[in-house]
């Protein structure tokens, strides 16, 4: 059904075939050297040099005519855009996710999250659109430290692929974006460069096999 690697995604995605991915949902990591309350930070968070090569990639092994939702820092969108121009990708929509309630307040109480919609060429329309600003639920950040709730993923994989399509993750984190492809009769390519990450999405990924099996 899927494939989980452990590894580099500049190392890992040239040697994947052209066209081969029918959808691209990725949390890459946001330039701001992150460290949560329990000290588990995320790896290449701090130079944003593999962005350009990275992206490249991605549309690479995009199929004609396909579309990636791609997550981002919001304080460095200058250099997300960058790679996504940079790669040939369009910017044909934006999505913010509402939290009821506050990741982090400074100035502002941070009470969402957000990605772009980016296309390969032209894809079709969806039947029915998903509205731009949908809701958030708590994944509790158990595996991962920027875990991303399965059921808000769901959504995105639901509207913007069909089943048995391939959704690639190549900063897959936990496996959050497998977990939730695999639920919805797709097939997946995650890859994960931290070990600790890694397993933590392999067991998930073993879970949710596991629970297939007994129902």
């Amino acid at each position: 059904m899927g494939r989980f690697i452990l590894g580099d995604s500049l190392a890992i995605l040239p040697t994947f075939p052209d066209a081969c991915v029918d959808f691209v949902l990725t949390d890459p990591p946001y330039l701001v050297n992150y460290v949560d309350r329990s000290g588990r930070a995320i790896a290449n968070d701090v130079q944003g040099d593999w962005l350009r090569p990275a992206f490249s990639q991605i549309r690479r092994v995009m199929r004609p005519n396909t579309l990636c939702v791609s997550f981002y820092g919001w304080n460095k969108v200058d250099m997300f855009f960058d790679a996504w121009k940079a790669a040939g990708l369009r910017v044909i929509g934006h999505i913010v996710f509402s939290k009821n309630y506050a990741s982090k307040s400074r100035f502002l109480r941070y009470q969402h999250e957000s990605a772009y919609l980016l296309a390969k060429g032209n894809p079709v329309l969806p039947a029915d659109p998903l509205p731009d600003v949908l809701g958030w639920s708590y994944s509790g950040n158990r595996h991962h430290p920027t875990q991303k709730p399965v059921p808000q993923l769901s959504q995105l994989i639901e509207s913007f692929s069909r089943p048995n399509d391939i959704v690639l993750d190549p900063f897959a984190g936990s496996a959050s974006t497998c977990v939730a492809a695999h639920q919805l009769g797709r097939r997946f390519l995650g890859i994960e460069m931290d070990p600790q990450y890694h397993a933590a999405g392999v067991r998930r990924l073993q879970q949710a096999n596991t629970r297939e099996v007994a129902n």
